[in-house]
Formats: C-alpha cells, structure tokens, sequence
C-alpha cells in the first residue's frame, strides 16, 4: 500500500485535518493518499475533496453537482459511511482529526472517488420501472385525491433521487450481484401504487422476479443511511406482501 503526504500551507498550522483519499490504483488493493488541510469552521466533505483537488492534486477525480443537497451526486464513503458529502459537516464525522474517504462500495470504479453506476441504473430499469400512462395528451389530467391510500403509499417513496448510497450500504447487493437493490425496489413500489400507471401487476411480477424484492433480507441498511430519510425497507415489504397476493391469486 502506498501512502503520500502533501500539505497545504495556512497561517494556523495548529489545527489541521489529516485527510487520506483512496485513490485505487493498484488493483485488488487500496492505495491511499495522504494530504493536510487547514481546518475550517462549517467546512464540508464535499469542501474538503474540493480543496484538496485545487491545491494540491489537480488529477484528483470526484462527481459533484449542486453542492446543496439537491442532486446527490456527491456521494462517498466517509469513515466508512456512504453519504451526500455536501451535507455532510466534518465536525460530525471526524475522528481525531482524521478522515478517510472512499467511493461507493457495490459499484465498479472508474478514478479515484468515481464510481461507474451504469449497473445500478440498469437494475431500476429490470424492476420494470418506467411509467406507462394510460392517457394522452388530450385527455384532461388525472383526478387522483391526495389523501387516498395509494397515492400516500406512492408519495412515501417518491423523493428518491437516485443518489447511490442505498445501494452502497446494501449488503445483500455485495452478497448477489443480481440482487436488484432497495433503490429499484422503491422506485417499483411507488410506481405500484401509482393509481396512473397502465400495468401495476407488470411491475410487481418484475420487481419480484429472480434476485428482486423476496431476497432482501431486511436489515434496514438503506433505511437508516438514506439521506432524505425514506425507508426502501418498508417498500420492499410491501412489494413482498402485493408479489405473495398475487401468487396466491394466481396472477
């Protein structure tokens, strides 16, 4: 394992943050970067790689977008957690004045703290995850009361953005690479209930089919790392529930 120290010059070098990048460039093995910034009050995850890359290594490669906690493409793994790195304060995290930052595990690696999520979109789209309407464009919109049981049931789900850390924390998705993963699997149960849609069933036969909703063991990793606090664990049983309904049903 290689190991490297830069360290960016301030006028208090009393306190600064030990920061150690897994940059990957040996394969099979991690290859962390060691770098010294000053340490600032209100300053990010995301502030802190920024930095990093503008004074002292400019090939370092990240993903970022909105810096607001908008777009969630800034997520990493930060002392070993995936999160929005732009919300993500490093007073809250730091430990002893350290911290090690990683890409999304369950995801390829393109460069350093860029992960290729072609995968994962692939699996939103097998959870049979594209809206089919069943009007056009001349019809007057949908009448669908805000208040009914379906549509809370969809609007439980509905603000994933599709941001990756879900599938990062998923272990089962480490254990099965087919499994589809809880960021899928949420998408198919909003759209499940979405009263608009032109074949729930269709849905649900492919969100349960192979390694779909029935092999997620439930441990809640998604739930609790979710950085806008949705539960795809409670998506997946109730996807687990429809899918049992059905069979029994003979659909």
């Amino acid at each position: 394992m290689e190991t490297k120290t830069h360290a960016a010059s301030t006028r208090d070098p009393q306190r600064m943050l030990s920061v150690r990048i897994d940059r990957g460039r040996h394969a099979g093995a991690g290859d962390y970067a060691s770098y010294l910034i000053p340490w600032r009050e209100n300053q990010t995850i995301l502030d802190v790689v920024t930095e990093i890359q503008r004074t002292l290594e400019p090939t370092l490669s990240y993903r970022f977008a909105c810096r607001v906690g908008v777009c969630g493409s800034c997520a990493m793994t930060v002392n070993g957690r995936p999160r929005w790195t732009c919300r993500t304060h490093v007073r809250r995290v730091e430990e002893d004045g350290q911290i090690v930052i990683e890409p999304l595990r369950n995801m390829p690696r393109i460069k350093d703290l860029v992960v290729d999520m072609s995968g994962f979109f692939d699996k939103w789209k097998k959870a049979g995850n594209r809206f089919v309407g069943t009007a056009t464009r001349n019809d007057p919109p949908a009448n669908i009361a805000p208040q009914s049981r379906r549509r809370k049931l969809a609007d439980a789900a509905i603000e994933c953005i599709n941001c990756g850390v879900c599938h990062a924390a998923c272990d089962v998705v480490a254990w099965d690479r087919q499994y589809l993963g809880p960021a899928a699997l949420n998408r198919a149960w909003s759209l499940f209930n979405d009263e608009r849609h032109a074949d729930p069933r269709a849905v649900l036969r492919q969100a349960s089919a192979g390694s779909g909703c029935n092999a997620c063991h439930s441990q809640g990793n998604c739930m609790t790392h979710c950085p806008v606090h949705l539960s795809p664990t409670g998506s997946i049983a109730g996807l687990k529930k429809n899918a049992l309904m059905l069979f029994l049903q003979g659909g």
